[in-house]
């Protein structure tokens, strides 16, 4: 598929992603944290992301891979162990002031790095190797950098440049260039002050010095950086990851922050009122709820009589806390009932994949054709009658071979003509067995059709695969299902993502001699939801009894869809997921232009080496021909 303008061509590395993620969680021993790629490397507690840097792209393996393991290194482990984010809050709150913001903040989060880059070496040894490989980098590119903000004059950026050749050079001599007379005086001491860095204990001793550094700094610079080397993170981005019982406790005072004079005598009445609360044990859900907002009132030392000892059931509390969702604005007059927390449970995770969390199945049901229909059909059929009337008596011919060989060798059976092992082997194996005829292919099939609108002029043809696919399985008695799916993107919102299931040929109609012409409803529509759609088919498939299951997926590109971005990891998480479950996953690539080596690259990543490529439409039908040819010979009982 040529595009037209494609302004950004990078493609997602999936399985270097996924490893990423998977050492994310590891270091972290959170399964909420992900690993995503940006500009600058840097840890957010708030969305629970381990930010990757853009900067180990475009490189060759050996660097890439640790860079980036590197990254991830500093961020799981380092600051998330090791960082004080109040002291690096408190130093944000006092660069504020200062001339050179920018040059203070990098200066930082460089100190920092390089202090929790020791601990991170002396806790886990291992690591060493990825932080050479990121030092040696590093080294080189603030080098190249040096020179080039020198001969534009951008003083405080390159007098930052020698801030890191300083800090990370193995020589104790380090030729400094000149930068100007009012710096090279000043320079010397600077440096004095970056050399207690190394005596660094915490994050907040490392700001002090900082912040020393940066007051001599701003005597003899006259402008702040102009590039961004290092990322110092908002506020926000530290929020702490957990919320304490204190946290939610109401601390705002009432409007009269009085107290009774009047002691309770232990004679009060207390009165208690029942109102109705929703749950999903309950049999109708009532009318009222429960909202109380108290703004002002006098404190009395009357107890309520609720208070008791705590008792282990109480746990089960906890289920409940972890099913419960925030409502639009809190006002559960206006709240819908219906709406719950589909996996709440689970961490936030939806079961079909966090992408997903909003999508939900529609599953249509082919209508009858007509006249018209079944003619197209009939004719796309003698088209490919050669290649199923090949493959029935393929398949034909590798039953009955099985039906009369034998197995030879063994230790109990029929005695076989070949005595000689008796007095030569230790263990003679002079038996053989005949082996039972195969009743039946113990298979079944899903082909799964993506009709997105890029397959708008290629359905026609892909058309003739699909036809190809029923009639071969069709005529050698293997239950199938064919099923053409789509988002409809008119249809979409935020909160609710309908996606299409279209049912040509269901399992029960699939060894109907009339079944077929439906095939003839596939239409290309809107967007593809891959990863969704895979998950929802696979839990079909592994309903069914046979031994052997395929998934064959016929598409024409990524998966695009709303707020799909990740599509190809979430996709490939499907892959992996069904193939865990015992379920083969093939793709067949469809095109009518020819194949790119990134497209080629990008299904690599999603099926591995189970992506099958027909670079011409018209070629499907020899592309799945010897598919189908390996899987059923695979699948005929012994």
């Amino acid at each position: 598929m040529h595009r037209f303008i494609d302004f950004n061509d990078e493609k997602t590395d999936t399985l270097l992603m996924l490893e990423l993620s998977d050492l994310t969680k590891t270091l972290t021993n959170s399964e909420l944290y992900e690993a995503e790629i940006r500009v600058h490397s840097y840890l957010s507690k708030r969305d629970r992301k381990v930010f990757v840097s853009h900067f180990w792209d475009h490189r060759p393996e050996g660097i890439k891979k640790p860079g980036m393991k590197s990254d991830v290194y500093l961020r799981a482990l380092g600051n998330r162990s090791f960082t004080d984010f109040q002291a690096v809050d408190e130093f944000r709150d006092i660069l504020a002031a200062s001339p050179i913001p920018r040059f203070a903040g990098q200066l930082l989060m460089l100190a920092e790095d390089l202090r929790i880059e020791e601990i991170c070496k002396k806790e886990r040894p291992g690591m060493g190797s990825e932080f050479n490989v990121r030092r040696n980098i590093y080294m080189e590119y603030f080098e190249s950098q040096l020179v080039v903000n020198l001969e534009k004059n951008l003083f405080a950026d390159a007098l930052f440049n020698l801030v890191y050749l300083i800090l990370n050079s193995d020589s104790p001599v380090l030729t400094i260039p000149s930068f100007n007379p009012e710096l090279d005086e000043g320079i010397p001491h600077i440096r004095s002050h970056l050399e207690n860095l190394y005596d660094a204990k915490s994050t907040r001793d490392a700001a002090v010095i900082c912040l020393n550094t940066v007051e001599r700094a701003a005597s003899v610079l006259h402008s702040d950086m102009i590039n961004e080397y290092f990322h110092l993170p908002g506020f926000e981005q530290n929020l702490l990851d957990d919320i304490s019982f204190s946290d939610l406790v109401r601390k705002d005072p009432l409007q009269n922050d009085d107290f009774a004079e009047e002691k309770a005598g232990g004679d009060e009445h207390v009165y208690e009122e029942k109102m109705r609360t929703w749950h999903r044990e309950a049999e109708r859900p009532g009318k009222s709820y429960m909202q109380f907002e108290l703004d002002q009132g006098t404190k009395t030392d009357i107890s309520g009589g609720s208070e008791r000892e705590g008792e282990d059931g109480d746990q089960a509390l906890a289920i409940v806390q972890g099913r419960s969702k925030r409502t639009d604005k809190n006002e559960f007059s206006k709240m819908d009932i219906n709406r719950l927390g589909e996996s709440v449970a689970s961490g936030g995770k939806s079961s079909y994949g966090i992408a997903n969390k909003n999508a939900r199945p529609i599953f249509l049901n082919a209508q009858r054709q007509g006249e018209e229909s079944t003619a197209q059909y009939m004719k796309l059929e003698k088209e490919v009658k050669f290649y199923h009337k090949k493959l029935k008596n393929i398949i034909e011919r590798i039953m009955k071979k099985k039906e009369t060989d034998h197995r030879s060798h063994l230790q109990m059976g029929r005695l076989g003509k070949n005595l000689v092992p008796f007095f030569t082997d230790e263990h003679p194996k002079l038996f053989y067995k005949k082996s039972q005829p195969g009743k039946e292919i113990d298979a079944a099939f899903i082909l799964l059709v993506d009709c997105s609108a890029s397959m708008f002029d290629k359905m026609e043809e892909t058309k003739r695969g699909i036809v190809l696919f029923h009639e071969a399985l069709k005529s050698v008695g293997v239950s199938h299902e064919i099923i053409g799916f789509w988002e409809e993107a008119n249809e979409v919102t935020k909160d609710d993502q309908p996606n299409y299931f279209l049912q040509t040929i269901p399992f029960s109609m699939s060894l109907q001699q009339q079944s077929g012409p439906e095939i003839m409803e596939l239409e290309a529509m809107e967007d593809n939801r891959d990863g969704y759609a895979i998950r929802i088919v696979a839990e079909r498939l592994l309903k069914r009894s046979e031994n052997q299951k395929f998934l064959i997926i016929f598409s024409d590109g990524e998966p695009a869809a709303f707020d799909y971005d990740n599509g190809i990891m979430d996709t490939h998480e499907a892959v992996m997921a069904a193939r865990k479950k015992g379920i083969e996953v093939f793709n067949i690539f469809i095109s009518n232009t020819g194949l790119e080596f990134e497209q080629r690259k990008v299904f690599e990543n999603i099926y591995g080496n189970r992506s099958i490529i027909a670079p011409y439409v018209e070629e499907l039908p020899d592309v799945l021909f010897p598919l189908l040819k390996r899987l059923l010979s695979q699948s005929i009982n012994i």
